[in-house]
């Protein structure tokens, strides 16, 4: 909006850069350009002022596809008068010489217009798709559509406007339409998660079954090499025992032969000795047979004297001494 300023009966406007200010005193042009600054007598001027920045216009309409469904279109349209001079003949942009206001609508006039022609484009695209398709496609069909429909409008070239760019923002159905045709993929999407989760169940009881296996021939490789084991403690045991016992034979047959050797060196010792004995006794007897018989009994009674046992004390009494003597006597 122009900034206008009231000093001494005089008007002072000082519009922006990016409006466009068109300045008629009685019918005659008088200033035409952007961003100007000038004065005015109110009574005699006809101000217009026309922006020719980018204008951005959202749109929300809704359209009906080739099945019966009602689809939502949000998009946005951007927009920029390029021939200010034109849209202000063509469309009311004056301004109040007091406030430097709009007297009317003109950007809702532009807007109307766009909208209502976009609009007819898209309409007419969408009543010949599908809901499927226009789900699928419908964004970059309509955009394309209305970009070109808008393009090809001969009211805009003439009113000075030029669309800059299209976007289509969403193409929505019904929310219950929305809902059911979600169920399906909804449904896929869980039945990809099952088989993921079954696939990964059968993976995992896979590898149970196979880490089974490996304990299992890991236990059977162990009861082996026990068996292994055993059976080489048992035929350790074996040969140690079979050395034992050879080596017990070698000692037994080295103590009887010990054995024996010196029973028949005691056997041959008491041979010789019973032999000198007995060859002792009979040159012994043959001498008594010499002897008389006092010195026999004199030899008897010392070989008696000598076996009989120590005597500690002994009493002699008159009948013994008797008795003995009378025996010495005779």
């Amino acid at each position: 909006m122009a900034d206008i300023s009231n000093r001494f009966g005089l008007r002072h406007l000082r519009a922006a850069p990016t409006s466009h200010v068109r300045h008629l005193s009685r019918g005659r042009v008088v200033h035409d350009g952007p961003g100007l600054a000038f004065r005015f007598r109110p009574l005699t001027s006809a101000l217009s002022e026309v922006p020719i920045d980018d204008r951005e216009l959202a749109m929300l309409f809704h359209a009906r596809t080739a099945d019966f469904q009602d689809v939502t279109v949000q998009a946005a349209v951007t927009f920029r008068i390029t021939d200010p001079s034109t849209a202000a003949t063509r469309l009311d942009f004056s301004i109040d010489p007091d406030t430097g206001a709009w007297r009317a609508a003109p950007l809702e006039q532009i807007g109307t217009l766009l909208t209502e022609t976009a609009q007819q484009h898209a309409l007419h695209l969408l009543a010949r798709t599908t809901l499927a398709d226009a789900l699928v496609d419908g964004v970059a069909s309509v955009r394309a559509r209305m970009a070109e429909g808008l393009g090809a409008e001969p009211r805009l070239s003439e009113t000075g406007l030029e669309v800059i760019a299209v976007r289509v923002v969403a193409l929505r159905p019904e929310p219950e339409v929305e809902r059911a045709l979600r169920t399906p993929a909804r449904e896929q999407i869980q039945q990809e998660a099952d088989r993921a989760t079954y696939e990964r169940r059968a993976v995992a009881v896979e590898r149970e079954r196979a880490i089974s296996g490996n304990e299992l021939d890991s236990r059977i490789e162990l009861a082996r090499r026990e068996e292994q084991l055993v059976a080489q403690q048992g035929a350790n045991s074996r040969r140690e025992a079979e050395e034992q016992a050879a080596a017990t034979a070698v000692r037994t047959d080295s103590e009887a032969s010990r054995r024996t050797t010196l029973a028949t060196a005691e056997a041959e010792a008491v041979r010789a000795l019973g032999a000198a004995n007995a060859a002792a006794e009979a040159d012994r007897l043959a001498a008594h047979q010499s002897v008389e018989p006092a010195v026999l009994h004199a030899l008897a009674l010392l070989e008696l004297a000598g076996n009989l046992p120590k005597v500690e004390q002994l009493t002699l009494t008159p009948d013994l001494l008797t008795e003995l003597i009378g025996r010495f006597g005779r």
